[in-house]
């Protein structure tokens, strides 16, 4: 019995069949390596990423020792003495390298103090946070209605009720957005939610940012006086509640003693500020030591990079880290 030969037509549809599979064999394979490879790339920069942050944590521990020396050899005041405020710190890495600084973390308006009472929801407005936060608007030159309206629905946000201060805004403001979204009823866990507060745009952001901050308490902005620069006058003068304080407070900041104040009564009764009465609410609110303090580090670790920003709890030795960023400040 006898095969018959396929025909030229079958031969070609054969051909043209195998082709076919062949080339959807191949795409597959180059998408399954091309899969293989990111996964590869990601699994390589994660690798590298935690092996970065490792480094950031010792790099930490080794700058939190640096403030319990700080702290404990000045315990009664903190002075800019020994230029560690804003200074480059190397930290040697066996495989890389990095660089950390540290500022007076506590040297803003703490956004936090805009309320009172019992953290997380039996807060209260402070007027007289609302009142300074209102003059540290107007000395930055935010228009008074402007900056009156932000300080009153910055308190709402944080506060428990929800009922709106003067000029305020809470739920009700918050629910006509799209999306509708609503105020957090507790502290900020960092100043950036200030930006979803009713009234404060990207350009007063900008503008707020280098001067606020949220400390994870309620109390006053502890504005050490003895580390603050001339260009943060604006800190003193909103204590004072009126812009024509900076001049002042600018003065008083450059007159400083060479050791720092002792008390708040000695910063009160310098030349440039015993003829002004702050309110008697904020006499005792100057510092003269510092128990918060900002870290920014950054690295590259085997050719990984890393940004972190921290704010470290110096008020109990030994210090630690207690808000952490993979990123830089805003």
């Amino acid at each position: 019995m006898t095969s018959k030969m396929p025909r030229g037509g079958e031969r070609g549809a054969a051909l043209l069949t195998v082709l076919i599979l062949v080339g959807i064999m191949g795409a597959i394979a180059v998408a399954v390596f091309g899969r293989l490879r990111l996964a590869t790339l990601l699994a390589g920069n994660a690798i590298g990423l935690e092996s970065a942050r490792s480094f950031a944590f010792v790099g930490e521990t080794l700058v939190t020792a640096r403030i319990d020396d700080l702290v404990a050899a000045t315990p009664t005041r903190t002075t800019l003495a020994g230029g560690w405020m804003g200074r480059t710190i190397p930290l040697p890495l066996p495989d890389g390298r990095a660089e950390a600084s540290v500022t007076d973390g506590g040297n803003c308006f703490n956004l936090n103090s805009l309320v009172t009472g019992t953290i997380p929801d039996a807060l209260v407005s402070r007027p007289i946070a609302i009142a300074q936060f209102t003059a540290l608007m107007r000395v930055i030159g935010l228009p008074a209605d402007t900056a009156t309206g932000i300080a009153a629905a910055t308190a709402d946000w944080i506060d428990s009720d929800d009922n709106a201060n003067n000029s305020g805004a809470e739920d009700s403001i918050y629910g006509r957005a799209t999306p509708p979204y609503r105020a957090a009823d507790t502290i900020m866990a960092e100043a950036s939610e200030l930006r979803s507060v009713s009234g404060v745009t990207p350009e007063i952001y900008a503008r707020l940012r280098p001067w606020v901050c949220a400390l994870p308490v309620v109390q006053m902005s502890p504005v050490n006086v003895n580390t603050l620069t001339a260009a943060q006058a604006p800190l003193i003068a909103m204590m004072l509640g009126d812009s024509a304080g900076i001049a002042s407070a600018r003065r008083a900041i450059n007159e400083r003693p060479a050791a720092g104040w002792a008390t708040a009564g000695e910063f009160w009764n310098t030349p440039a500020l015993r003829t002004l009465v702050p309110p008697a609410d904020v006499l005792s609110q100057p510092q003269v030591t510092t128990r918060w303090f900002a870290l920014s580090m950054n690295g590259d670790v085997a050719g990984t990079e890393f940004e972190e920003s921290a704010l470290v709890d110096a008020r109990r030795a030994p210090a630690r880290i207690i808000a952490r960023r993979w990123t830089n400040a805003e």
